[in-house]
């Protein structure tokens, strides 16, 4: 992330309007001025108004996501391809994934049928979700996306994993502003995730 201060314009402002629940117009005026000193001033930071490095580590770090080393430029959509209602775990996804020889699960974040969201593989380490885009994405994946047959695709997302994927994926914009989300099936030959991730998740 770039320092950003009053007169700044662009994305990295819109994340940072989006991080302080302020209105996202990209433009780094009084007003979200105003908030920064707040916000630091809160956290024990001098509130000058400056957003660096410390304040970026701190608001990224309350968002409650690591900081990934690598280049992120997308955040990829999946679903465990499981049928509906059946609950499945991070531990069951890597066994499943280690006995197709991966390293450890594919996905670096995992919602539940309950909507509580669980972390997968560390975000520094390259995913092994999406064939060609692995380096520089994120895989997020909600558990379900099949119909009771367990193999007719279904968006089988309950009301509490719609929620908690928008916010997360809310907050990996956030983190990561110049990421585009994306759906599995965009670049294969699959359902997965079974929805259009890219167009509902357009105005994030």
């Amino acid at each position: 992330m770039r320092i950003l201060k009053k007169g700044c314009k662009g994305d990295d402002v819109k994340a940072l309007q989006e991080a302080l629940h302020l209105y996202p117009d990209g433009i780094f005026g009084p007003l979200t001025e105003e908030a920064v000193k707040e916000y630091q001033a809160a956290h024990g930071l001098y509130p000058d108004g400056v957003v660096g490095p410390q304040t970026w580590a701190t608001i990224t770090g309350a968002a409650g996501l690591s900081v990934s080393k690598r280049r992120i430029d997308e955040i990829i959509v999946h679903c465990s391809a499981t049928r509906e209602g059946q609950h499945v775990t991070v531990a069951q996804i890597r066994q499943w994934h280690l006995q197709r020889g991966f390293s450890d699960i594919g996905y670096h974040y995992v919602v539940y049928l309950d909507g509580s969201v669980h972390v997968g593989r560390h975000v520094d380490k390259s995913g092994a979700h999406c064939t060609g885009h692995n380096t520089h994405s994120i895989g997020v994946c909600y558990v379900g996306g099949c119909r009771s047959d367990g193999t007719t695709p279904k968006d089988t997302r309950t009301p509490m994993q719609k929620k908690a994927l928008l916010e997360l994926l809310k907050k990996l914009k956030a983190v990561y502003p110049k990421a585009t989300i994306h759906g599995h099936r965009e670049f294969a030959n699959k359902a997965c995730p079974s929805f259009d991730a890219r167009k509902e998740y357009a105005n994030i």
